[in-house]
């Protein structure tokens, strides 16, 4: 996709919204004034919003007590409470290169210590275990990724630049986006499939807390924000986007079962490669780097020097094209790459592998 995108990193100011909802009240029989109109929407709007307030407070209350902090040497962010033994998801990202963290729950103001389990940069996920299991530990109860819908409200829930238990709220403004992460030093970082954009603000803290419906249910993992090039690559209000919790599960479960991702679902082509640009500066392809032995692109005969035009009935023009062309397939899935060598163009079949 065209837009750039950052990991919540703790550059950016907070911003918090609350919607009221109004019912508007009609069908009444003869001709009343404008004043009894008036009067009347105004009285059945003030349950509606107590309605929906209430909502807002149980969701709360059901879900914070789930959502922690997260230290580690350099990095801050937010986590989610997978069950009773003191397991925590976050984000590969909040975790970087640190075994050993500081751990806040919402509850109390004791600090915790915790470990890595494993993190999974590719999907951008990680499990870390509390040393110690307080008391009163609660984990998060998650939905099911195929039920979220577009226009549903959610309250986004984590520690933006440090404010530990902050709330914001909006909707699920999309489902099925594949977003490829900025990396933070001008790369490209993982590249999600099947995420969900909302318009919660999903601020430099928040990665790796709880995005909730008003079932008090966790939709999804907070991650990205989208950046504005008008506005100098700052936050774009509104486009954030959350790692689905069908995806969460899938990966946590297996991290903890096994220590490791054994069955990441994510397609390969078994290369290494590089954008290459034309006379204009302009992105034509991927140029194949190195050739893993014996992975997909092997075994159809691409060759280290090939450059990759196409995969399917997608245009691969940059790494990241293929990248989020990719994210959509499975590994054991059959399509077609084209590339050209030495000037010629060729097409071969290829049975995509396993990233």
């Amino acid at each position: 996709m065209d837009a750039p995108f950052f990991r919540a990193a703790r550059r950016v100011g907070i911003v918090g919204t609350l919607v009221w909802a109004l019912a508007l009240v009609a069908g009444c029989t003869g001709s009343p004034s404008s004043a009894d109109a008036e009067r009347t929407t105004r009285q059945a709007a003030v349950p509606a919003a107590e309605d929906l307030q209430r909502d807002y407070m149980r969701v709360i209350a059901d879900v914070l007590p789930s959502v922690v902090q997260i230290q580690g040497r350099n990095d801050l962010g937010s986590g989610v409470v997978y069950d009773g033994r003191g397991h925590i998801i976050t984000n590969a990202h909040v975790v970087a290169q640190d075994r050993t963290f500081s751990v806040t729950t919402a509850n109390s103001e004791d600090v915790l210590t915790a470990e890595l389990v494993f993190s999974y940069p590719q999907q951008d996920l990680a499990v870390i275990r509390l040393d110690r299991v307080p008391k009163g530990l609660r984990a998060a109860a998650f939905a099911d990724s195929s039920r979220v819908a577009v226009g549903q409200i959610v309250l986004a829930m984590g520690s933006p630049l440090g404010l530990s238990s902050s709330v914001t709220q909006g909707i699920v403004s999309a489902t099925g986006r594949t977003v490829t992460e900025s990396s933070g030093n001008g790369g490209t970082g993982a590249t999600i499939a099947n995420m969900v954009q909302t318009s919660a603000a999903i601020n430099p803290g928040n990665s790796g807390g709880a995005l909730a419906n008003l079932d008090g249910q966790v939709i999804g993992i907070p991650t990205l924000a989208a950046l504005d090039p008008q506005l100098g690559g700052s936050a774009a209000p509104g486009i954030g986007f959350a790692i689905p919790a069908s995806m969460v599960r899938t990966v946590a479960d297996q991290i903890i079962r096994d220590g490791r991702v054994t069955d990441s679902g994510r397609a390969a082509l078994g290369i290494t490669g590089r954008t290459v640009v034309d006379a204009q500066y302009r992105p034509v392809g991927v140029a194949v780097v190195e050739v893993t032995s014996g992975g997909a692109a092997d075994r159809a005969g691409i060759e280290p020097g090939d450059v990759i035009t196409g995969l399917g009935d997608e245009e691969i023009t940059t790494i990241t094209s293929l990248s989020e062309a990719l994210a959509g397939d499975r590994p054991g899935d059959r399509t077609t790459v084209t590339f050209t060598r030495n000037g010629d163009e060729r097409t071969v079949n290829v049975t995509l592998g396993e990233q």
